[in-house]
């Protein structure tokens, strides 16, 4: 006879709380500072809690590893399984594997016990601090943008989400960085804030704003851009997605 799981009551106030301290504990603690580079992020929840998550470590080979993901729904179910996701990725890039790889991987695994109407979108990249080069696979999110003295531009291409497609491949796409440059990863709830007048934020705004706001320490770069964003929402509708930012900054 099939086993039936009896849940309990409604959720309480220190139960949300606590999922809340859990999976804050599942982020990075503090940026990552190095003499060639930094690393730094920003999370903004929908609800106490959410299903963007966002990671950077570095790797045995030496590289610096980071991703950012999206799974679909708000609150605590979409929370839940961000913690899968970000469990499966942890056993996956402890080795090194590169990001196409990694990816497809992660696909795999989350399809060996899928979630029904549950999925994620997900970027995974590494940093080479020597060689300068940032090489990424994307399931999905927006693309990364790279700021420069003399530009601001995305780049690579979409990809299938993660854990929807059985057989879903990825590619990887690579930028040589230069010292300076500083790379704006970020989830699509940025992108979709609307304004009192149901205008979209907009990947044009958002890398007007990223031009003009790069090449100040990464905390304060990301403090520049949540400030503009909450500007712009102002007085509209509110925040209607998690909202994550992840920026890699070279060292000028």
């Amino acid at each position: 006879m099939a086993m039936r799981t009896v849940w309990g009551g409604p959720i309480t106030e220190y139960e949300r709380e606590e999922a809340r301290q859990i999976q804050l504990s599942l982020l990075p603690a503090g940026p990552l500072a190095a003499p060639s580079h930094e690393v730094a992020f920003r999370f903004s929840p929908f609800g106490g809690v959410g299903g963007d998550f966002a990671d950077f470590f570095m790797l045995p080979n030496g590289l610096v590893g980071l991703y950012l993901g999206d799974v679909v729904g708000k609150g605590l179910s979409a929370a839940l399984y961000a913690a899968l996701v970000m469990g499966l990725l942890r056993g996956i890039h402890k080795e090194g594997t590169d990001p196409a790889t990694a990816l497809t991987i992660l696909n795999k695994r989350m399809l060996v016990r899928p979630v029904v109407g549950r999925f994620a979108t997900t970027l995974y990249a590494t940093f080479d601090p020597v060689s300068l080069k940032l090489t990424f696979a994307n399931a999905g999110l927006p693309l990364p943008l790279i700021a420069s003295k003399t530009s601001c531009t995305s780049v690579g291409e979409g990809g299938l989400p993660s854990g929807l497609f059985p057989g879903a491949s990825y590619e990887n796409y690579s930028a040589q960085l230069s010292p300076g440059d500083a790379v704006l990863f970020a989830s699509d709830g940025l992108h979709e804030l609307r304004d009192r007048y149901d205008q979209d934020f907009s990947r044009e705004r958002l890398a007007e704003i990223w031009r003009e706001s790069y090449n100040k320490p990464t905390d304060e770069s990301l403090g520049c851009l949540f400030e503009e964003a909450r500007i712009f929402s102002e007085d509209g509708s509110e925040q209607r997605d998690d909202i994550t930012a992840l920026v890699l900054r070279v060292r000028a």
